[in-house]
């Protein structure tokens, strides 16, 4: 139950602003191998470790820019894909996104959602799915921008996230992605709209500054 869920998060991470965007509240891992132990109890991850309990970096360079461009999503539809701990929808409610629907395949990243959600006092609607096969218009209704950060860090993941987002693209939504050059980032692909250093913690980057940028898909 989501109840449960959310105690075991409050009881677990510690809520604190995240480094590139301190106007903005999580609930945080202080180190990833405890966490990740828990998990693999009761509240069992598919995905470890819990991408849900950190702000990763392209995460966090896509939510500063929508907090520095409104605009960007002021009034629009958003669905942030692929949301772990929240940090891009509850950025996009705040720089007054009309909907915001964040999407996961972990039920703990849902849940953190809610929890972060709350404590920024923003509206986030979750789903609990897999969408990556799915018409992106038909999941929530028309979608005005999809937003997406640190997707593409196995083949696997990143071949069906592209094709996806291609598709909301020629469908007539903005798509807009975080990344900090992972592995299987798309070369050629995305048009470079803006670029970060962001804080990020030691035992996930093995750095604490990682070079990050937002890119923008063109329909194709």
């Amino acid at each position: 139950m989501l109840t449960d869920r959310a105690a075991f998060l409050r009881a677990n991470l510690t809520l604190g602003p995240v480094p590139l965007t301190p106007e903005l509240q999580l609930h945080q891992a202080d180190e990833p191998i405890g966490l990740w132990e828990l998990t693999e109890g009761e509240y069992r991850s598919d995905q470890p470790p819990p991408f849900w309990a950190f702000a990763w970096a392209g995460g966090q360079a896509l939510g500063r820019y929508l907090l520095d461009n409104p605009g960007t999503v002021r009034d629009r539809r958003v669905l942030d894909l692929a949301c772990g701990s929240g940090l891009v929808a509850i950025a996009a409610a705040l720089a007054g996104a009309r909907r915001v629907r964040a999407v996961d395949i972990d039920p703990l990243a849902t849940a953190a959602v809610e929890v972060n959600a709350g404590a920024n006092n923003v509206a986030v609607l979750t789903l609990l799915a897999d969408v990556l096969d799915s018409d992106p218009a038909g999941i929530d209704g028309p979608v005005d921008l999809i937003t997406a950060g640190d997707v593409f860090y196995s083949k696997a993941m990143a071949d069906r996230v592209l094709r996806f987002l291609r598709r909301a693209a020629r469908g007539g939504a903005e798509v807009l992605v975080g990344d900090p050059q992972r592995a299987f980032f798309p070369a050629g692909v995305f048009e470079q709209v803006a670029a970060y250093d962001v804080p990020v913690t030691q035992a996930l980057e093995s750095t604490t500054v990682k070079p990050t940028r937002v890119y923008r898909l063109a329909p194709s």
